[in-house]
């Protein structure tokens, strides 16, 4: 039952432009080129364009899907974009063209199977396949690790772009742009999970571990404000939002804090190191602190070391710079080897020969005297003075 209406959902949810905007076709040198469909021309608007690359992927579901790859020279990072319902790639070249020079990136963005020039049809599953097909083509045909990858995801984009980016934890980040909960979520404000819902993003963003910047606008009538507002609340390690007063659900890029946010989000992603991105993930893991080793600021030697634990309390305290340990029951044993004895724990003070035989007391002949009175034995057989600190 679940599955059939996981299946109707999947109607309602996609709507692949039709016809396609573009063909696919190859030259005589073997090159694949994208034609647009209107004017017969080639969407870059030069046939020998070098820096867009055309590629067929083939999926683990059996279908083959078109790519667009944007080389910047200059770029240190890539974006893998999964964009948004009811367009194509022949549609957004021209967004591509201009995040590639204005981001400094390079941009691979794909149709979803049903859309375009890809084979098969629309659905949650196939769309899952789709990104995991393109990031194995990243990594094997340019060589791009998820160290140096941003995965942006429109609308229902966000679905497929959460699913990869909660597999990839060391991913650079991610960009959600006018995100969803969940499919069913965009219908109606259900406060629990139905087991036919598609795209259950809410339950993905909790495992990205990378930083996720959220864009939507606050008079979207498709995917409402709270959908963007809830995924930046849930994020694990959330960037500043972007939320565009009057932004609607497709024109965010014509405002000019959009650009102007991710750039400075794609900065900042840039300069990020391997350090700061450990601190960060250490924070989020909230490791607790080591209490078997201390050092203290008042030591001269600033030397770490293992303080003793009093069998009695558990009390700590270091012997090298306090006299006396902060445990009243603790008394050394020795003042050349500072061993530590716990006198409740059926402990005595050392012994000499000349030790008395009634008392356990030491003798002034080994230089043991009270550190407190400095009392001392003035005979050789017992102590003649004690003090209460004894």
């Amino acid at each position: 039952m679940g599955c059939c209406i996981s299946q109707l959902a999947a109607k309602f949810a996609f709507f692949p432009p039709s016809p396609a905007t573009y063909q696919v076709k190859k030259r005589d040198d073997g090159r694949l080129v994208a034609v647009s469909t209107t004017s017969s021309m080639p969407i870059s608007g030069a046939a020998d364009d070098s820096s867009l690359d055309v590629l067929l992927v083939d999926t683990k579901r059996g279908n083959k899907i078109v790519a667009f790859y944007l080389k910047n020279p200059y770029a240190k990072l890539t974006v893998l974009y999964s964009h948004g319902n009811a367009a194509d790639l022949g549609q957004l070249y021209d967004l591509f063209v201009q995040l590639k020079a204005n981001l400094r990136v390079n941009l691979m963005g794909y149709d979803y199977s049903g859309y375009g020039a890809s084979t098969g049809k629309p659905s949650e599953f196939d769309t899952y396949a789709d990104i995991e097909a393109v990031y194995d083509c990243l990594q094997t045909e340019y060589g791009i690790s998820q160290e140096d990858l941003i995965l942006y995801g429109q609308s229902v984009g966000s679905g497929p772009t959460l699913h990869l980016a909660a597999k990839l934890p060391r991913l650079r980040g991610v960009v959600l742009h006018s995100g969803i909960l969940s499919g069913l979520r965009v219908l109606c404000h259900a406060n629990f999970t139905f087991c036919f819902d598609i795209y259950k993003n809410l339950n993905k963003i909790q495992k990205v571990k990378s930083p996720v910047l959220v864009i939507h606008g606050t008079e979207d009538d498709v995917v409402s404000w709270l959908h963007g507002n809830g995924l930046w609340k849930m994020s694990r390690d959330p960037y500043e939002p972007l939320w565009i007063k009057g932004g609607g659900h497709c024109n965010l890029e014509l405002y000019p804090d959009y650009i102007r946010h991710l750039c400075r989000f794609i900065q900042e992603m840039e300069c990020m190191t391997t350090e700061i991105r450990l601190k960060k993930i250490k924070q989020t893991l909230r490791l607790p602190k080591r209490s078997d080793t201390t050092i203290s600021t008042n030591c001269c030697c600033q030397v770490k070391c293992r303080l003793p634990n009093c069998l009695n309390c558990s009390k700590v305290s270091c012997m090298k710079c306090c006299f006396w340990p902060k445990c009243p029951k603790w008394k050394p044993k020795c003042l050349v080897c500072w061993k530590p004895s716990c006198l409740g724990c059926s402990c005595t003070l050392p012994k000499c020969s000349c030790a008395c035989p009634d008392c356990s007391c030491a003798c002034p002949k080994c230089s043991f005297t009270c550190p407190k009175c400095s009392c001392a034995c003035p005979k050789c057989c017992c102590w003649s003075v004690k003090c209460s600190c004894w």
